[in-house]
């Protein structure tokens, strides 16, 4: 069971990214604030769910959500200051649009950058401990895999529709054979040194 929040007495905003490991495409980040009331037997870590229920799940944290905001920090934002920054970028931009101000936040992982004066707990594998992280766990997934399968019609060689720009192995081939695009994180590794080749 998925604990409803850690101080009672608190506004707490639940955050977490997505996109962090892939080779291409912003990273997303989301803040929710959840009621202390709020339930939900389907709501868990959305690395945990089908892409079906993360997608019943959003408009119910969105419409149930006293607050809650999406973010995103570019490719070229992340080859200058790096993913782990850029994640922290990311979170620090979706606390900025609630319209709530939060008095404690809830990090997903075990860092995190302070954002302003408002104290933060990092929780490792928090997106399968807390409501709220697991609920902006799910809106930065489903927000990222909109914006990855948008791109993919104007990039379909990397079949980003289905891999959101993952370093499968599909993707990585289509590297070597078509090169990279606008959108490809020119900071990471997007081949490795030796590649099995499939006989």
């Amino acid at each position: 069971m998925l604990k409803k929040f850690l101080d009672k007495t608190l506004i707490e905003a639940g955050c977490d990214e997505a996109g962090r490991g892939c080779l291409a495409g912003p990273v997303f980040a989301a803040a929710v604030i959840l009621p202390k009331n709020f339930k939900n037997k389907l709501l868990n870590d959305s690395k945990k769910l089908s892409d079906k229920d993360r997608r019943e799940l959003r408009p119910i944290i969105e419409s149930s959500a006293l607050a809650w905001a999406v973010a995103q920090v570019s490719a070229e934002e992340i080859d200058k200051i790096n993913i782990l920054n850029a994640s922290f970028l990311a979170m620090h931009r979706a606390i900025d649009q609630l319209s709530i101000i939060p008095e404690c936040l809830l990090i997903d992982g075990n860092r995190f950058k302070q954002y302003k004066e408002i104290p933060h707990k990092c929780i490792i594998e928090g997106d399968g401990k807390f409501m709220s992280i697991a609920a902006a766990s799910i809106l930065a997934k489903t927000y990222r895999d909109d914006h990855m399968e948008e791109l993919h019609h104007s990039f379909p060689h990397y079949d980003w529709k289905s891999n959101k720009a993952y370093a499968t192995l599909f993707h990585r081939n289509a590297i070597i054979e078509h090169g990279i695009t606008e959108h490809h994180r020119k900071s990471f590794t997007l081949i490795p040194d030796q590649i099995e080749l499939e006989f």
